[in-house]
């Protein structure tokens, strides 16, 4: 068997499961007990096995189906066809859910069929790329050019969040209640003290704003001088941005989607001077032209998940670099896999200029055999080959029984359907809520 053979996949396998997820709460509501995920594997002729991992929420895995079907026989390396391949097998894309909607899920605007298949994409592409790195001996930040850091800066993620899941349900962590400043300058501490964090990230959009100034401010006062950021998740009205921004100017890095829509963004953007961040409305290349030519945002959010893969999030970089738009990195609930994955790629552009938002702390299961370690508020970046992780299939497997033992209500991420748990008839507030 030559070279090229080796390289040719043979089997992909989807694993659906269901993580822990605590009671984190955001303006849709609350994080569900358990959250799906999907691992890909893609294995090849010569006996090498890659990983990737996304969203697993049964539209995604109706997606990935098909794909994963018919990826056998293809190159590993030819992550360029890719894309066309999604393309051809996953169908066209659906009408938007509306101008102001928000994916529950991720929280991160306007959802198309396009968005979905980027996201099921960008795991195939992290299979093949570690699966191509693992056969050659490379790191995947060396297929991708190679890295200019030997370690990436992450943020400390906050959240308001209860003690526990309603009725008892979910697994039991240490962290406790955090629903006023003392109890989310309390969690930033444990960041600090346990990961090395210093920079902090807050999720608003939660309580009123000015219940999420006076944390803001308590931050500033506990950790004078050092980066801070506010996500409401386009909860906002432009007047509320506007005021909000006045009264945290002194102490914000940046504010992230304080209005919904890339017209919001704009009238906010022209009233402040504070940095606009968003993930929300510029998920896209189609909706880089608008928000850059209106100024509506200071620095995209990139996230390998959203935008198909690792290397769309190095083109969207340089097209940032291009643009003079500033560049960190958007998390949402993920395990090791995509953890690494992050990091490979936050390695190897140039114009990473603040450090990278990571839930990864508040997971406390995950499917490889050793789990990523923050040292300093940094996670040093592997040259092992591949994605330089090892799936745990032991791990894989119970949480893949959690997830056919499912009666179906936690398949599918539904913040407000959680919330509805302990606050029976609630219903996502429209946007904008304040």
């Amino acid at each position: 068997m030559n070279a090229r053979s080796d390289l040719t996949i043979t089997d992909v396998r989807l694993t659906p499961i269901l993580v822990a997820d605590p009671p984190l709460l955001n303006t849709q509501g609350v994080h569900q007990p358990y959250t799906p995920r999907l691992i890909v594997e893609v294995v090849t002729a010569g006996g090498v096995t890659g990983v990737g991992e996304t969203y697993g929420d049964s539209k995604y895995l109706a997606l990935a189906t098909p794909l994963a079907e018919v990826l056998p026989g293809r190159q590993v390396g030819d992550v360029n066809g890719l894309h066309q391949l999604a393309v051809l097998v996953c169908g066209d894309s659906p009408e938007t859910t509306g101008a102001d909607a928000v994916d529950a899920g991720g929280l991160r605007g306007v959802q198309t069929a396009d968005k979905l298949r980027l996201s099921i994409v960008s795991a195939f592409e992290v299979a093949c790329l570690d699966a191509l790195g693992k056969a050659l001996g490379l790191p995947v930040h060396a297929l991708l050019g190679g890295k200019v850091r030997d370690a990436v800066d992450y943020s400390a993620y906050l959240f308001y969040r209860w003690s526990e899941h309603p009725r008892g349900a979910g697994e039991f962590d240490d962290w406790g209640a955090a629903v006023d400043p003392a109890g989310i300058v309390a969690q930033a501490r444990r960041f600090a003290r346990d990961y090395g964090f210093a920079s902090f990230k807050l999720k608003g959009g939660v309580f009123a704003p000015g219940e999420e100034i006076a944390a803001v401010r308590a931050l500033a006062e506990a950790f004078p001088g050092q980066p801070l950021r506010l996500d409401p998740n386009g909860a906002w009205s432009v007047e509320t941005s506007l005021q909000v921004a006045e009264e945290l100017a002194d102490v914000l890095e940046y504010l992230e989607d304080p209005a919904s829509t890339t017209a919001r963004m704009a009238e906010v953007a022209a009233g402040t001077d504070v940095p606009l961040a968003t993930n929300m409305c510029v998920t896209t290349f189609a909706e880089i032209p608008e928000a850059f030519a209106r100024g509506a945002v200071q620095v995209v959010l990139c996230d390998h998940h959203y935008w198909g893969g690792l290397r769309n999030t190095r083109e969207l970089a340089a097209i940032c670099r291009t643009y003079g738009v500033g560049l960190s990195m958007h998390s949402n609930t993920h395990l090791g896999i995509s953890l690494a994955a992050m990091t490979h790629v936050a390695a190897v552009v140039p114009n990473l200029d603040y450090a990278c938002d990571s839930h990864y702390p508040w997971q406390t299961e995950d499917v490889i055999t050793k789990r990523l370690e923050f040292k300093d508020g940094r996670l040093a970046v592997s040259d092992l080959p591949g994605l330089g992780v090892e799936l745990d299939r032991e791990r894989l497997a119970l949480l893949h029984r959690r997830w056919l033992d499912d009666d179906g209500t936690m398949r599918e991420r539904d913040d407000a359907a959680a919330m509805r748990v302990a606050e029976p008839g609630w219903v996502a507030p429209p946007v904008p809520r304040w």
